[in-house]
């Protein structure tokens, strides 16, 4: 039986090809939410979840730091998606029939000099790829979607345009989630994802990172965010090259956890090929 994996989206969304490219011959469980997603695994109803955390042109997925360490799973592995945008319509239109698009409110300003050199206008829309199936149900013309071409393929469209993104790095990092954890050395590059918050003490961050420092440890992500709703609550979210059970991984996680207050381990997985 094929491993179930949960995402938030419609059946062709570039989570969606996160989870094709990450197990190929995986189940997709779409989800409403990133909460739904989330909920699916406790429920039963998914094995995994697949989420997105970081966009080469956007940054940090909203909210996602916040919620992985309330979600209960943990993260096994990672995978990169290159967000490459194609137009696509019900079939018998060229590109010059099109005159107005939909796609989700993020993927619009990517595709902004395409959609204007066409003079193509556009809407946003909930999700890509649940545009696309509604274009499909309604038999639409003169509207286009923007969404993967695995969109195209799961719902009949015809793509009239590939590769339409403004930026050629556009990539998405995403996070496969397990209720689970496993910390076994799968690889010989591997990742250790953990949250925690300094204690208050003058330069408690800068001692914290000393660690990290004198021990020769890659921190290659520390991200900020509150929490609680406080000014002065904040959260740090990090990623380190190396796992845990190596011997300047663990003293720096040693002299980091004497300025904390807390300090949780979301995961530790086998770098993605990209990295390296």
């Amino acid at each position: 039986m094929s491993q179930r994996i949960a995402f938030q989206g419609e059946l062709g969304a570039y989570s969606h090809e996160a989870v094709l490219k990450a197990r190929p011959n995986a189940t997709p469980v779409p989800c409403r939410g990133f909460e739904d997603a989330f909920q699916a695994v406790h429920d039963g109803a998914a094995d995994l979840a697949m989420l997105p955390v970081e966009n080469t042109t956007y940054g940090r997925v909203a909210d996602i730091h916040r919620l992985l360490p309330e979600s209960g799973l943990h993260i096994i592995d990672e995978a990169f998606v290159r967000v490459r945008i194609s137009l696509m319509a019900n079939a018998g239109q060229s590109l010059e029939d099109i005159n107005h698009v939909r796609a989700h409110m993020v993927l619009i300003p990517q595709a902004r000099a395409f959609l204007d050199a066409h003079n193509i206008t556009f809407e946003s829309a909930v999700d890509s790829a649940g545009a696309a199936a509604d274009i499909a149900a309604s038999g639409e013309m003169g509207v286009g979607a923007l969404a993967s071409h695995v969109a195209a393929d799961i719902h009949g469209l015809q793509v009239l345009a590939r590769d339409i993104e403004d930026q050629g790095h556009n990539t998405t990092r995403f996070l496969l989630m397990s209720p689970q954890a496993d910390e076994t050395r799968r690889s010989e590059d591997m990742v250790t994802t953990f949250v925690f918050q300094v204690r208050n003490i003058p330069a408690a961050l800068y001692k914290a990172m000393g660690g990290f420092a004198t021990n020769g440890v890659n921190m290659t992500k520390l991200e900020s965010y509150m929490v609680g709703g406080a000014f002065t609550a904040t959260q740090f979210y990090a990623d380190i090259s190396g796992h845990p059970d190596d011997p300047a991984v663990a003293r720096a996680l040693e002299e980091l956890e004497y300025f904390t207050n807390t300090l949780e381990i979301l995961g530790v997985y086998p770098s993605a090929q990209v990295r390296t």
